[in-house]
């Protein structure tokens, strides 16, 4: 039987063992800390009873991947997820709105609904969207998504309150850094995916629960070896490589700082090249609303004004998602404070614009490398090693930015390119 080690149990991991088991493959899983989930996972903290994530994670109903890995592994998706027709408005109501309808009237719905956007602001949105769709989302590869949106003529509004926190939520990265290709890949998936393609997903359960816990115990129901708590040493790969085969390969799914660092003597051209690739952070704000009038936002996701002293962009009501009353969770994409600095602007920050006075911090959690900064042609690595050695993650070589669903695709495919060598 064809057998695969797999360094890492995050979700491209994750997914790469179970369409290795799938596949035939006699899989064994490492990974190094105690549980699952790798940059989307639980805590050990916890509220209100239930668990805190290390941050605010949110899918779009593009990501069949991701959903489809979901029902594999024995979840309900609609039951474990709040699907939310795209909804951009600000505490006020202001800002753009899409109803549950099919594409692209959805979108024309929308536009002639957005309170506080003018006709100019309608019409350079509609027109910048008729000009995407024409150039069948493409553009020069060496744009920013800044460059992209004076190309399109879009007004100043639709740039602040639309495409710059789509941006941040999707790339992670600024309007004057972030790839406009990649951008309007996402864009088109969305908008042209089918039914529900942009609607916004949000978690009902920890993360845990959404996704790794399952995984893991389909793995052992399938005969699969795991491992948690479990590194990976340098000398431990370096004799698995020796003895790897088309046969018995290994696969790398761990951060790409780790895979640089296990590889550095194997694949020195690769591994330098996981190790120089750019990083952006995401900050989440755990916030505990004190207020005795306080029932939960009027949405379980509200937009918020951004700028260098307000730097979050969303603020999630976890009452209304998951039952942990008065427990909001505020997200700054793109994250350049510190800690401690970032945590009082955004204290203040909530408080005033959603007009709340007794708010309590809880917990703030910064993931300094939490994803590529997905710039303008970046070269990002290849999920080939070295003979019998392979990669898999959000930042493996592909037309995904640093997504959920940019990792689960990635471990799908490695699979299926370990399965062609084999088969040669």
């Amino acid at each position: 039987m064809k057998q695969l080690t797999i360094v890492g149990a995050g979700w491209a991991g994750l997914a790469a063992a179970v369409a290795a088991t799938q596949a035939g493959w006699r899989v064994q899983l490492y990974e190094a800390a105690h549980i699952a989930g790798g940059r989307a996972r639980s805590l050990p903290q916890s509220f209100a009873g239930k668990p805190l994530d290390n941050g605010q994670h949110i899918l779009i109903g593009a990501y069949r991947d991701t959903l489809t890995l979901m029902r594999t592994v024995g979840l309900n998706p609609e039951v474990l997820l709040q699907r939310i027709p795209l909804d951009l408005r600000f505490a006020n109501g202001q800002g753009l709105s899409l109803p549950n309808w099919p594409s692209p009237l959805n979108l024309l719905a929308g536009l002639s609904r957005a309170q506080g956007w003018t006709l100019k602001d309608k019409v350079s949105l509609t027109l910048a969207a008729w000009g995407w769709q024409r150039a069948e989302f493409e553009c020069d590869m060496t744009w920013t998504v800044a460059q992209l949106c004076d190309a399109s003529g879009l007004s100043r509004r639709v740039m602040n309150e639309l495409i710059e926190p789509l941006c941040l939520s999707a790339l992670n990265t600024p309007l004057q850094d972030a790839s406009a290709a990649v951008f309007l890949r996402v864009l088109h998936d969305a908008l042209l995916g089918g039914a529900g393609s942009s609607d916004l997903l949000v978690p009902r359960v920890d993360l845990g629960a959404l996704l790794p816990e399952a995984c893991l115990q389909w793995l052992w129901a399938n005969g699969a070896e795991i491992h948690l708590g479990t590194r990976t040493t340098t000398a431990q790969l370096k004799a698995m490589h020796q003895d790897a085969t088309p046969d018995n390969a290994v696969l790398l799914a761990c951060p790409p700082w780790e895979a640089a660092r296990l590889t550095a003597d194997i694949a020195p051209v690769w591994s330098t090249l996981c190790a120089e690739l750019p990083f952006t952070a995401i900050a989440t704000v755990y916030l505990h609303c004190k207020d005795d009038l306080f029932k939960g936002l009027t949405r379980p996701m509200v937009a918020l004004h951004s700028d260098a002293k307000s730097p979050a962009q969303f603020v999630f009501d976890k009452g209304a998602l998951s039952t942990q009353h008065g427990l909001l969770a505020a997200v700054v994409s793109a994250c350049t404070a510190e800690r401690d600095d970032v945590t009082e602007q955004v204290h203040a920050q909530v408080c005033e614009q959603l007009e709340l006075l007794n708010v309590e911090v809880v917990q703030t959690i910064v993931e300094k490398r939490a994803t590529l900064a997905c710039t303008p042609m970046l070269d990002r690595p290849a999920s080939f090693v070295a003979d019998g050695l392979w990669a898999c993650g959000d930042y493996i070589r592909g037309p995904y930015p640093s997504t959920l669903e940019g990792a689960v695709r990635s471990g799908q495919q490695v699979i299926t390119q370990l399965s062609q060598v084999t088969h040669r």
